[in-house]
């Protein structure tokens, strides 16, 4: 079986972001990028199973749609183990175009397994899994916790209401995974990070997707309101805020 681990690339989560001047892009100066956290986690565990399943997973590879800025988080994923990385060179606008663009790539090189994030920690739309599954006309499973091979048959375990749902599923398939699925992301370590620059990075032409989505620009969150301290004797003056500012009763 093969393992592939759709990746994004996307600014640390304790960046602060900045619009441009005329608020139609983020401004990615002095912006630091790492690996979406959700597929850095599906990525340790496609490296798990490849470890402890006796050969039945023959290669991890990663792959992600977006220009030659991102290839410093696909040598991260080269690094923490990854076997070999797939670059679709080309800018996407929307999750349909980068689902799309992956689609091209994986009919071209099949894959058994493939796995994504449940959402991207940038504009979380929680979309590319399902529509790369469906544009491929392949099962897919959502909201997967666990994920294991056992006597080269797949099963899954995904959160529903009021409790978990095993399954088994046919190949190949997407699953679309949730923390849970692993549980801390592997560091790269010094031989990771040797052994990475010798790997291979393709980078693909685009496969000429459009995008459907245009941007008309981006607005930031008002700024929070100031925090008003009431004496725990007032209620009349808590139960008056309630009402009038914060709006809640």
């Amino acid at each position: 079986m093969k393992i592939l681990v759709c990746i994004s690339n996307v600014p640390d989560t304790t960046t602060k972001i900045k619009l441009s001047a005329d608020s139609k892009s983020v401004d990615t100066s002095g912006i630091q990028w790492v690996i979406n956290p959700w597929d850095e986690l599906a990525l340790t565990r496609a490296l798990e199973l490849k470890e402890t399943t006796g050969g039945a997973i023959e290669k991890v590879t990663v792959a992600t749609v977006g220009t030659a800025e991102v290839e410093p988080t696909l040598r991260k994923a080269l690094a923490i183990g990854a076997d070999d990385a797939f670059r679709v060179d080309i800018n996407p606008q929307d999750a349909y175009q980068v689902a799309a663009e992956l689609t091209g790539l994986i009919k071209a090189n099949p894959y058994d397994i493939i796995l994504c994030g449940i959402e991207s920690s940038d504009y979380n739309g929680s979309a590319v899994g399902g529509m790369l599954a469906e544009l491929l006309g392949i099962a897919s499973v959502s909201s997967v916790s666990s994920l294991s091979v056992v006597n080269g048959e797949v099963q899954l375990t995904r959160e529903i209401d009021g409790g978990k749902e095993t399954m088994v599923s046919s190949l190949p398939f997407t699953a679309i995974v949730q923390k849970g699925i692993s549980l801390e992301p592997r560091i790269p370590s010094m031989r990771g990070i040797m052994t990475a620059r010798a790997k291979p990075l393709q980078v693909v032409p685009s496969f000429g997707t459009e995008s459907l989505t245009l941007i008309s620009g981006f607005k930031l969150p008002a700024p929070k309101a100031a925090c008003h301290i009431v004496d725990g004797e007032n209620v009349k003056d808590l139960i008056r805020l309630l009402h009038e500012e914060a709006k809640v009763i």
